[in-house]
């Protein structure tokens, strides 16, 4: 596996004579409980706990993992009084993203590049965070779902923080091309732009599709209106037969964009249950330094 690289976040060094201490990955031994969270609103419908227990169990961890619904104004004092009362790592999810990073003292270099983390820890009284949603996605498509992303042309629909947090580890994969679609083109051309460093990524709006006279070979779904069971309305002759469509998204069933997709005469989908454990996977290895397999825990998930 890759090194793990950091990029420094210098704002808060802790105080001369603090008597902070938080507990790192490296100090909490077992069998002392070892206390991890998603913090989010809302979070009441996470399988983040089941998914952090199933990858305890395989290491024997006495792990507690409990799920904090906080609300914008209060997240920074509710992630400093989780670590300050023993807390070992959090998950962060929307609306906090962002505002995790502002208040990271120490940053991985894809976190870093994405501006946004779901994954925190301290570290000697530092608080260090990560993104690992990239990570995951990409693992998901290429070792779960067998697609070669090197050479794709790849359609991402969406240009939110979830896209932002992918675009880096995609784009490392060396596709021919990644278009970014979304409702407001600007926006897309903005996110495209932040990254052209990278590879070949270009931006525009739904609209635009419709001059669009050949498939992708992959269709990424990440657009807002998955939040209320929706889907954009683009293009079909963006996919084919051949085309994998993928909905970061994921519900019992297909997902609006997985139905649309059938429609549109593709039968190559999944949901984004894959992304959700992989991104996991690489949350616990951040946090205790041991890599989870993930198979059996995504298995649990789909047969739930």
């Amino acid at each position: 596996r890759a090194r793990m690289q950091f990029s420094p976040i210098s704002r808060r060094p802790q105080q001369p004579g603090s008597t902070e201490t938080e507990p790192t990955r490296m100090e909490q031994k077992s069998p002392v409980e070892l206390r991890c969270a998603l913090i989010g609103h809302p979070v009441a419908h996470s399988r983040s706990p089941l998914i952090h227990r199933l990858f305890a169990e395989q290491f024997s961890l006495p792990l507690r993992y409990d799920l904090l619904d906080v609300e914008g104004p209060a997240f920074n004092a509710a992630v400093r009084q989780f670590f300050a009362t023993g807390g070992l790592g959090l998950n962060v999810t929307v609306p906090h993203k962002m505002a995790a990073f502002a208040l990271a003292d120490q940053a991985t270099a894809r976190a870093a590049m994405a501006g946004a983390v779901n994954t925190l820890r301290k570290d000697h009284g530092r608080l260090v965070a990560d993104n690992t949603d990239g990570a995951g996605l990409v693992r998901d498509l290429t070792a779960n779902h067998g697609i070669e992303l090197g050479a794709a042309r790849i359609l991402i629909l969406g240009a939110g923080g979830a896209v932002r947090g992918c675009l880096g580890p995609i784009l490392e994969t060396g596709p021919a091309l990644v278009r970014i679609a979304n409702r407001t083109a600007a926006r897309a051309r903005q996110l495209a732009s932040d990254f052209t460093r990278l590879g070949t990524v270009e931006g525009c709006g739904f609209d635009d599709l419709e001059t669009a006279t050949s498939p992708f070979d992959l269709v990424i779904h990440a657009t807002s209106a998955g939040l209320t069971g929706q889907t954009p309305k683009f293009n079909r002759r963006c996919i084919a037969a051949s085309t994998f469509c993928y909905d970061m998204f994921y519900a019992d069933g297909d997902t609006a964009f997985l139905r649309w997709c059938r429609e549109a005469g593709t039968r190559r989908l999944a949901a984004g249950w894959g992304m959700l454990v992989e991104q996991a996977a690489e949350s616990f290895e951040f946090w205790h330094g041991r890599r989870p397999q993930t198979g059996s825990v995504i298995a649990r998930l789909l047969s739930a």
